[in-house]
């Protein structure tokens, strides 16, 4: 992308017809002048809402019924005057004014498609784009690019779907699909989806080779690089107060920027998520995100919504300027800049691109614990390069096919290493595929089981409760570093004890996790395990294993606390290092919150690399005092507030 910017916003205009004088108080001074207090470079300006409505005059579709004006003409002189950057907005899978006047078009589920569509809620209908809607929608696009020439058009509320209408039906039907087998109903869905960004493509690029495409389904799926290969650049929405949480992007981001050198961090100005008018977060909260989306390599995106009226509110942009006058001060030292990551975690969501619960918690958990012991980390598929990576992680669910094995077994006579754990390195068979050093038997009868180091951990050589499913194994020549044992017996209405489970059965202990050479296997669903409990010996068992494998050698190291993330970037000749932290609290039932920011003080780090000329806290151009002995440059960071980035030059 040409003309990518870091300082974004996303700016929502959802708005009723039954609202009054819309747009009325919009003033191209008043405008601007919001922007430049924000700081921002590009901000989304709307042609179609979600509501249906067009704010410019329009010839293929009902222009918002209380807008006396052409809107987005306005909002995209004002933003060319001052620079900045404006694509245009249209939604592609709402348009509720469409939904309820024509219900044949709308989106039906397997079970209620012989019903008539439900109206009794307050809330949006799903369109099909195998309907004459899809024929507006393209109408709707040619419209916008004739008259307006964007830089870039943003459809939202796309991806591939399963639907059930009349003319899914039917046409499932006629090209010899089963719309009863599901695996049918989601190839047609695939191609019709195909279809749909064909077309679209086809459209914009009447007008102009350059416009940019932007398709917004959310989340990136892990796995599925013919969808991200329709995209310039991608956009990673991840709202951390509206559920995500603040782990989420970093497990995001890892895998975008092995996809695109251009990727936004997709937050919000919300207390929550989207939709909220009068919503804020706290200052602090905006800058750590802002900062999170630099460390990890992205440019910077912050939602926000604004009044019917068509005035910008100068709160949130005084609150959005708080985090992009940091990021406009930082953006030297991160345009071009690139990850480095010595650790990849084969994602388990190429397994299921239909995002099953149980290996997300997976790549969720291998997220968290390279996150918290300071790990530098991609998540990768299986098109990745693997021999960029030192050691990669399976998650619990890969059954190795012939692809896969052909890749990891150069990869290992290269030197690489594996960390392998639940049914991870084995086939279909259940057998082991690499030289592990042990027999994999199957799934063991008794859950939870009970984790006995052959190390030492924070709490000693006890037993520890793993509520994971584990696969027992016979060791033929592999060296135990952990093992189990199993409780009494399951809990049953027949036999159980206390308020739980049984306690742990000391008469028969057998070998959990061992090393052989450059593969280490854990028996347990480990990662899962974290993802959905958070004990901590779990995270002690996984970096034990990294740690004996990677002989304690790592590109760097820090005295970061466990919430601190640390990266790499590479940019031209020098490294920049990121040092982030932030205490997060929870607010109401379930929202993670950032408010106060606790300084750390004196963060000790030690770097592999080349003998630099200088080290520098940017952008202050602070000077730091550094030692360099045996390939390793240490030094120490008087303060971490907040973030701090450190230049490390090397001539």
């Amino acid at each position: 992308m040409s003309d990518f910017r870091f300082r974004q916003v996303h700016l929502d205009f959802h708005t009723s017809a039954l609202i009054p004088a819309i747009g009325d108080k919009f003033n191209k001074e008043e405008w601007q002048n919001a922007l430049k207090l924000g700081h921002v470079d590009s901000i989304t300006v709307f042609s179609k809402c979600h509501h249906g409505y067009s704010y410019h005059p329009s010839e293929v579709n009902e222009m918002q019924p209380n807008l006396k004006f052409d809107l987005l003409k306005a909002e995209l002189e004002a933003c060319a005057e001052i620079g900045v950057r404006a694509p245009v907005y249209i939604s592609a899978g709402l348009d509720e004014k469409d939904a309820v006047a024509h219900p044949e078009w709308v989106a039906r589920d397997i079970d209620d498609f012989n019903e008539p569509v439900d109206y009794d809620y307050a809330g949006w209908h799903l369109l099909c784009f195998n309907t004459p809607y899809f024929d507006k929608l393209l109408a709707e696009v040619d419209e916008v690019m004739r008259l307006y020439k964007p830089c870039e058009i943003f459809l939202d509320i796309v991806g591939e779907r399963v639907c059930y209408c009349d003319n899914c039906r039917r046409d499932m039907a006629a090209q010899g699909y089963d719309y009863n087998n599901i695996d049918d109903a989601k190839a047609f869905g695939r191609k019709l989806y195909r279809h749909y960004l064909d077309e679209i493509e086809r459209v914009v690029r009447k007008y102009s080779p350059d416009t940019t495409i932007f398709q917004n389904s959310g989340h990136v799926l892990k796995g599925r690089r013919d969808l991200i290969d329709t995209m310039a650049h991608l956009e990673l929405e991840s709202l951390p107060t509206g559920g995500w949480g603040y782990d989420h992007f970093p497990m995001s981001a890892s895998y975008a920027r092995t996809q695109r050198e251009d990727f936004l961090g997709m937050t919000g100005k919300f207390h929550g998520t989207w939709g909220e008018f009068g919503g804020f977060k706290h200052p602090n909260a905006l800058r750590y995100e802002a900062a999170l989306s630099l460390a990890m390599g992205g440019g910077c995106s912050i939602g926000d919504q604004m009044h019917p009226e068509g005035k910008l509110n100068e709160s949130t942009f005084k609150l959005i300027g708080s985090a992009y006058k940091e990021v406009e001060e930082k953006e030297p030292w991160c345009k071009g800049a690139k990850a480095v990551a010595e650790f990849a975690v084969l994602s388990a969501e190429c397994l299921s691109p239909d995002r099953n619960s149980e290996t997300e918690k997976s790549d969720i958990g291998a997220n968290r614990i390279l996150l918290e012991t300071g790990r530098l980390y991609n998540f990768i598929d299986t098109d990745e390069d693997f021999s960029k990576y030192k050691l990669i992680i399976l998650p619990d669910h890969w059954r190795i096919n012939d692809k896969v094995k052909s890749k990891l077994d150069e990869f290992l006579k290269n030197g690489g290493k594996l960390l392998l754990s639940g049914i991870s390195g084995t086939d279909d068979n259940g057998e082991f595929v690499f030289d592990t050093g042990v027999k994999f038997i199957g799934k063991n009868e008794f859950n939870p089981t009970y984790f006995i180091p052959a190390f030492e951990t924070v709490n000693g050589t006890t037993e520890y409760l793993m509520r994971d499913i584990f696969y027992k194994f016979e060791n033929i020549d592999a060296d135990v570093f952990a093992y189990m044992q199993n409780p009494y017996f399951n809990r049953t209405p027949e036999h159980f004890c206390s308020h739980q489970h049984a306690p742990n059965n000391r008469d028969f202990t057998a070998p959990a996790a061992v090393i052989k050479g450059n593969i280490a296997y854990i028996g347990w669903d480990i990662f899962r395990g974290y993802g959905e409990f958070g004990d901590f010996h779990h995270k002690e068992i996984v970096d034990y294993a990294i740690k004996k494998l990677m002989d304690n050698d790592f590109i760097i190291e820090t005295t970061l606390p466990d919430r601190g993330i640390v990266s790499v970037m590479q940019q031209d000749n020098r490294k920049i290092i990121h040092l982030l932290f932030a205490h997060t609290t929870k607010r109401g039932e379930k929202t993670e919150v950032i408010e106060d920011l606790i300084p750390l003080y004196n963060v000790n780090v030690t770097l592999k690399c080349d003998k630099p000329s200088a080290v520098t806290i940017v952008p202050e151009g602070r000077k730091v005092d550094f030692t360099y002995e045996n390939g390793k440059l240490s030094f120490t960071v008087d303060k971490v507030d907040m973030h701090c980035m450190i230049s490390v030059e090397q001539d």
